[in-house]
């Protein structure tokens, strides 16, 4: 599978949002998303049909887990 763009995801996220909320009754969304290798995240949204994307992504500085001694406790 080719890998796609998060507008993609993005824009069916939005549109799955659009119809569960005109919808007349219950509905749900879900997401998983799972790290793949080769700098790749798999993201599956399930609404009683699941749309499977590959999306590639640039793991950031930002987002690695804070040290311990950053971490202060209240």
């Amino acid at each position: 599978m080719e890998p796609r763009s998060i507008t993609a995801v993005q824009s069916r996220l939005l549109s799955l949002l659009d119809e569960v909320l005109g919808h007349d009754g219950y509905g749900s969304i879900r997401v998983d998303v799972r790290l793949l290798k080769k700098g790749q995240k798999e993201v599956i949204v399930d609404c009683g049909k699941q749309y499977r994307y590959v999306v590639d992504f640039v793991p950031s500085a930002a987002a690695s887990p804070p040290s311990p001694s950053a971490v202060v406790a209240r």
